[in-house]
């Protein structure tokens, strides 16, 4: 085994054992560095959401020159090149919308204006995929001509750079996780991605403005299409995964929290349509990073009623005590430094914050430190090393150990698709093509299984875009 094997597989063991709740040699560092990269490589923030090769090589430099154990391999994840691919309208990209050095902005339409209207979500409802492709798409993409128009070069240009150019970055990945493992012994810190059902409604389909008015005006409607949207959320979750179950599925919280809706909406809508998912995840072997941008503070009693480690929680803007006090025992937590104690504090100040964390919410192991939210580019250098520095010689534990980690539970009913409903995975079933195939003299098994895994990519195509981009 190589030196650069031998850290690797340390700091996964580090990596892991805290995530199972367990007491591992020293407290992990998981930083989620996104533009911070570009200023530490010397990019403009344009040049790494654009190219995302330029992406991993600044990942690869900050893996190599910080003692950290895991790292997002482009945590800038929404390359620009592939939104421009496919026409997306929704994007601020760096360097034409947007200053070259500004982040990419998502630009939420007017209510008047959202990419589903009020009364689709019968639609929605009763073929997720078919809506998504033939009525979302058109609208939020400047190349995609709505069903029933005269078809297009740059209609049908969009989907083929598109698909390809998804195929393309998502196979890079692999590349980029190999060598961050090879050249600086780092972890890959999550794999897969997941968001909750009304998160979905709330940023991509109604808009914020409009899911509020329909839950007032349609709240049943708004609940049918949350658990509508559930088992195709769990799928793309489930199939993005690591294999291996070692690293967790990514899970953006977003409009869930306070202030965006009340306790009873979350009771009613959010949470009954989001925990069967994290529950079937966890019994195929999978925790999930409830990454909880806001402050959650106000659910941490729904959270706790989840299976033992089959969750990460990250505190972004709650109070990280009240979340160890209430979710410490069953859960390891992250985060709970602050962005702008990082980007505007002193030294002196982040070494007192890293102090008050570890001798607090880390002391009996079970978290992993992190500033609260994903770190742009006005992270300083100087804040994220003296936090590095200062977690390495404080944050030894006296003597490491693994808690046993709790099996997947196999109870639960899971998350059954109605009879007659369409399939996750799946936009022309089988069924359908083998009825247009006629006869068949050979074996008709190789022919569905070929045809049923290169439609999954059609599938994967249209739910990423939702998800991922």
């Amino acid at each position: 085994m190589t030196d650069m094997e031998q850290l690797y597989q340390q700091r996964l063991a580090r990596y892991t054992t805290a995530m199972a709740n367990g007491v591992p040699d020293m407290v992990p560092i998981r930083p989620f560095v996104a533009e911070f990269t570009a200023r530490y490589a010397g990019y403009t923030v344009q040049e790494v959401t654009h190219d995302y090769e330029l992406a991993f090589a600044a990942a690869r430099k900050c893996a190599a020159d910080f003692d950290w154990d895991a790292v997002v391999g482009n945590m800038v994840y929404v390359w620009t090149g592939l939104t421009q691919a496919i026409g997306l309208k929704y994007y601020g990209v760096p360097g034409v919308d947007v200053p070259p050095d500004t982040g990419f902005q998502y630009r939420e339409p007017a209510p008047d204006a959202a990419f589903m209207r009020p009364d689709e979500y019968d639609a929605l409802i009763a073929d997720p995929t078919g809506f998504l492709l033939n009525t979302w798409l058109p609208r939020v993409s400047a190349d995609v001509t709505h069903i029933g128009a005269p078809s297009t070069m740059r209609n049908n240009l969009s989907f083929v750079k598109g698909g390809m150019a998804m195929m393309q970055y998502f196979s890079a990945f692999g590349t980029q996780a190999a060598r961050l493992r090879e050249e600086s012994g780092t972890v890959s810190a999550i794999a897969g991605i997941l968001k909750a059902p009304f998160d979905i409604i709330a940023d991509k389909l109604r808009g914020y403005i409009g899911l509020t008015m329909d839950m007032i005006e349609r709240p049943d409607k708004v609940l049918a299409a949350c658990e509508a949207l559930a088992p195709h959320l769990l799928h793309v979750a489930r199939t993005s995964a690591d294999p291996s179950g070692q690293v967790p599925i990514g899970f953006w919280m977003h409009r869930g929290c306070v202030p965006f809706v009340s306790p009873d909406q979350f009771r009613s809508h959010y949470w009954p349509t989001l925990k069967p998912i994290i529950e079937e995840l966890w019994r195929s072997g999978h925790q999930t990073l409830f990454y909880a941008e806001g402050d959650w503070n106000a659910h941490l009693d729904s959270f706790a009623e989840l299976p033992d480690a089959s969750i990460v929680y990250h505190v972004d803007r709650g109070d990280i005590h009240e979340a160890h006090r209430k979710l410490g025992d069953r859960f390891c937590l992250s985060g709970g430094i602050p962005n702008v104690l990082l980007s505007y504090g002193t030294e002196d100040e982040v070494r007192a914050k890293c102090r008050e964390i570890l001798d607090s919410v880390a002391k009996d192991g079970g978290y992993i430190l992190d500033a609260s939210a994903i770190m742009q580019n006005d992270t300083r250098p100087e804040c994220l090393r003296v936090l590095t520095e200062f977690a390495r010689e404080h944050g030894v534990y006296s003597q490491g150990h693994a808690r046993p980690s709790p099996s997947p539970t196999s109870d639960g009913a899971g998350i059954a698709v109605p009879e007659g409903m369409p399939k996750p995975g799946v936009c022309v079933p089988w069924e359908v093509k083998r009825a247009e195939i006629g006869t068949i003299s050979g074996d008709e098994a190789i022919i569905r299984r070929i045809w049923e895994q290169i439609d999954a990519l059609g599938n994967m195509y249209i739910w990423q875009v939702l998800l991922s981009f």
